[in-house]
């Protein structure tokens, strides 16, 4: 979803301070995984950019790829922090949360070092059968999904989780071209073709 590393605009590393090593592991990791891909960063260039031994990320992890789920679940915590916080802010009525949305994507889409969704970046780097990885990504998908339903609903929405998964292929597509493209105006251009959904909300309300 990159601010720090791939998947959240702004805000604090969400370290603990309890375990210094783990979370530079973990910062490292982030950095690196979602810049250069998950499959093009090993073990030996993670710890050196994080400064440990190898052995401390296998007492921290286990394996590369019980870190590479931990830095996901990560960034997927601190993204969701950072957007539903931006969705929820101030005094507004459900259908002008809603379109803060791509507002929201722009100025993640702004940031140096936005490299794409890293959810949808380990998915489309692994074997499409891995159910490991797919979970994490469809719980970080429908924690976003569920608060936008909500706020349909709020808004009175005929079907609002219909409209939920609208605005998710939206995002999703707005996400996907803007990596591709570094262009932030993607975000726009998404929210162009929302404001058929948003004005029937409107005409609702």
């Amino acid at each position: 979803m990159n601010a720090r590393v791939g998947a959240r605009p702004t805000g604090g590393d969400g370290s603990t301070g309890e375990n210094p090593a783990r979370e530079r592991l973990m910062d490292a990791a982030s950095r690196l995984f979602c810049r250069y891909g998950i499959n093009a960063v090993g073990v030996d260039t993670v710890v050196a950019e994080a400064g440990t031994a190898k052995a401390t990320l296998y007492k921290a992890f286990g394996s590369k790829e019980k870190l590479v789920e931990a830095v996901l679940e990560r960034e997927g915590r601190q993204w969701r922090d950072w957007f539903l916080t931006g969705l929820d802010r101030g005094d507004a009525s459900p259908v002008e949360r809603l379109r803060r949305i791509f507002p929201l994507l722009e100025e993640w889409f702004a940031q140096d070092r936005f490299y794409g969704c890293p959810f949808i970046n380990a998915i489309g780097e692994h074997d499409k059968a891995e159910d490991r990885l797919r979970a994490i990504t469809i719980a970080h998908k429908m924690a976003v999904l569920g608060r936008i339903e909500s706020l349909a609903d709020e808004a009175g929405a005929a079907d609002p989780s219909r409209l939920a998964h609208q605005l998710g292929l939206l995002i999703d597509g707005a996400i996907v071209v803007a990596m591709i493209t570094r262009d932030p105006g993607a975000a726009g251009l998404a929210a162009e073709a929302a404001d058929s959904l948003f004005a029937a909300l409107d005409r609702s309300a």
